[in-house]
């Protein structure tokens, strides 16, 4: 269950915080990181909906990636990739976990890209 604990650092946020977001104790979150329980079906869907990945992910059985760590992304890039739909050019789309992905890629790439060529205009 190390994903979990992945998935939690990427967002920045800790133990307790997560448990409140699942409506379990610290305790709980602590344990399913360690892998010494399984969470429920019920807690599982909450943990996918909210870190925006597949159950099988969660549970080690998919090789879907995780984001990129909130700490090396943009804030404003972290925002808009937890988002369901995107407003690009006046239209709006709606996003399935695959156009989420798609998304997210691109948004690295460009942020990598971005990264590079400042780092070229310093020299």
């Amino acid at each position: 269950m190390n994903r979990i604990r992945e998935l939690r650092n990427n967002k920045g946020i800790t133990q307790t915080e997560l448990g409140k977001i699942l409506s379990v104790q610290k305790a709980a979150v602590s344990k399913y990181e360690l892998g010494l329980t399984t969470p429920s079906p019920e807690i599982l869907k909450k943990m996918s909906e909210y870190f925006n990945v597949s159950i099988d992910y969660l549970l080690g059985n998919d090789r879907q990636t995780a984001s990129p760590p909130a700490e090396k992304m943009p804030k404003d890039m972290k925002k808009y990739l937890e988002q369901s739909e995107v407003i690009f050019d006046g239209d709006v789309y709606h996003l399935d976990d695959e156009g989420r992905d798609m998304v997210r890629q691109a948004l690295k790439m460009a942020f990598l890209a971005a990264k590079e060529a400042n780092k070229r205009k310093k020299k």
